[in-house]
């Protein structure tokens, strides 16, 4: 390969171009830079998919060796995840056998979404969202027990990693860098956050708010911190529903089942599979595959609906009134 001989005009041809988001940033120089650098993207996917940001970094540090895995430098893998049925490209490397698939990603961003893909998208990791999402202890010990590493102290290195570098303050979903503020921009941020703390209650170990009068997408997704569609997405609603005083709004996505305890609900007048599914915090498709129903069924009043397990064969469909 022939070497560049005008440096100059390459810096001009660089700048002018800017640099391309897919190429590989700079390798981290210690923890602590790593978890700067990547945090916020942990964050981000707390939000979007459930998953604790403090396990998404801890497993990152560990997989990646702090960014400094030859997968990570070469291929942007930070989680060292598998080709499996990846399509997309790839890079062969020695791990529990030689010359292994992995995937290859342009950015490192788009391996922590990926991961976050991985996690959701397969069912012997379904466990994990049945857990408290703010318990890292739980999903570190569950990770291992679903068979995420081969490592069988791989729970007790992610939980050491977590608390030696207080990665569970990421759970809050503000980072960690509020020391670095200025006091009177700390304080005001201390009481925005009491503020929002203050209307968060929790239901089957999911945060939710109680809808007020005035209530908009805007102002809500503005006082917690959360992108406008997250909370169509959390709640099964469409972006023009008009939110009315009294709705449960989850802030979190829902869980695939209610609580222990929760095991049935006896459908009421004119209440919708939508509303059970708010009342008990499960997600409407999960709800609605329970019992034998399709997008757009309601239950007649009387109806048994199940909420943790699948509605016996023998007991037959509910009412299904069809909403158009």
């Amino acid at each position: 390969m022939k070497s560049f001989r005008h440096p100059v005009l390459l810096l001009i041809l660089i700048t002018a171009c800017g640099t391309p988001r897919h190429l590989p940033t700079a390798t981290p120089n210690s923890r602590a830079e790593y978890i700067e650098t990547y945090s916020d993207i942990a964050i981000r996917e707390m939000r979007r998919t459930g998953i604790p940001a403090s396990i998404k970094m801890a497993q990152a540090i560990l997989e990646s060796g702090d960014g400094r895995s030859t997968l990570a430098r070469r291929a942007n893998n930070h989680f060292g995840i598998k080709c499996h049925d990846w399509t997309g490209r790839r890079i062969y490397h020695d791990d529990d056998e030689r010359n292994e698939c992995f995937r290859r990603y342009r950015n490192a961003e788009e391996s922590f979404r990926d991961h976050s893909d991985f996690l959701t998208g397969r069912s012997r990791y379904a466990g994990l969202f049945e857990l408290d999402p703010h318990d890292y202890k739980a999903w570190a010990r569950g990770l291992r027990q679903a068979g995420y590493a081969t490592n069988p102290q791989y729970d007790i290195l992610l939980i050491r990693i977590i608390e030696d570098n207080q990665l569970y303050l990421l759970d809050r979903g503000t980072g960690r860098t509020r020391e670095r503020r200025q006091p009177e921009a700390a304080q005001r941020v201390e009481t925005h956050e009491s503020t929002a703390a203050s209307r968060i209650e929790v239901r089957n170990r999911i945060r939710y708010i109680i809808a007020e009068e005035g209530d908009t997408y805007e102002s809500i997704s503005r006082e917690m911190d959360l992108m406008r569609w997250e909370l169509s997405r959390y709640n099964d609603i469409s972006r023009d529903h008009r939110i009315q005083p009294g709705d449960i709004l989850y802030l979190q996505p829902k869980r695939r089942r209610a609580e222990r305890g929760n095991d049935k609900h006896v459908a009421g007048a004119g209440e919708t599979m939508w509303k059970i599914s708010q009342k008990y915090g499960v997600r409407l498709d999960r709800l609605l595959m329970r019992n034998h129903m399709q997008e757009g069924d309601e239950p007649s009043q009387g109806d048994t609906i199940y909420l943790r397990r699948e509605k016996p064969a023998g007991e037959g469909r509910p009412g299904m009134q069809f909403n158009p």
